[in-house]
């Protein structure tokens, strides 16, 4: 389902590199690279932009009595709207869902902040409102139809921060990718549809019109830090004239 940008002001690139591509493509390991590499040069941060879910879900079932049974229902409430798009989410999922990309905007304007101070920030994911769904670090609720009026307020005011997001493209974005076969392989635990699913969305993403890298992810990791790090002195570089 592809969302437009409507009544959200565009903004010049900001100083923050992006890395996006499907998991297992080195997003993480290219990250750490680059903050060691360009910290010799100048305040340069790490900053991780996805919606966290995974995390949570392990603090919650890590808590005692309660945490295994109630992280497993959150887990199927999420699976359920991945998976069936078509029925509306009931309040408790919403609200799970609405607050999760609250605490994404609250990264990112943490990284605006930032950002305005003069750091160079590097991200690992980066909102955008192109195309619902977490698993694109889209409007998760914008992947569903109708439901109660609660549902639906939640619903546009996710769209609209998302939409705010994306109105503040990245310097440069490095864009992974990866071929599905070796992306499971790299990560066992993911399931080979939703990596399938994210290697034919994200290549299509333009992110406001960001300026994008586009970089094999089975290339040996020093060849893409070396292709990476090319590109951002030369973005660095022309952002100053």
């Amino acid at each position: 389902m592809s969302q437009q940008i409507r009544s959200i002001a565009n903004h010049p690139p900001i100083r923050v590199i992006a890395i996006t591509g499907c998991d297992g493509s080195g997003k993480s390991t290219l990250a750490a690279s680059l903050v060691s590499h360009l910290s010799s040069q100048s305040s340069t941060e790490l900053i991780y932009l996805g919606q966290s879910s995974g995390r949570i879900g392990q603090w919650i079932r890590s808590l005692p009595i309660i945490g295994a049974p109630f992280g497993r229902y959150l887990l199927a409430k999420s699976d359920r709207v991945h998976d069936r798009p078509a029925s509306p989410p009931d309040n408790i999922t919403t609200l799970v869902i609405y607050l999760l990309s609250h605490w994404r905007a609250y990264k990112f304007r943490r990284m605006l902040a930032k950002s305005q101070q003069g750091h160079l920030l590097i991200t690992d994911r980066y909102p955008q409102a192109e195309v619902a769904g977490f698993r694109f670090d889209g409007p998760q609720l914008a992947k569903t139809v109708g439901g109660n009026c609660w549902v639906r307020a939640l619903r546009k005011r996710e769209q609209k921060l998302y939409q705010w997001m994306a109105s503040y493209p990245p310097l440069l974005l490095i864009r992974l990718d990866i071929d599905e076969q070796t992306a499971h392989s790299r990560k066992h635990d993911h399931k080979i549809a939703a990596l399938r699913e994210k290697i034919t969305v994200i290549p299509h993403l333009t992110f406001h019109g960001a300026r994008i890298l586009d970089l094999d992810g089975r290339k040996p990791a020093s060849e893409i830090l070396d292709e990476s790090l090319r590109a951002i002195r030369a973005s660095l570089s022309s952002s100053r004239v």
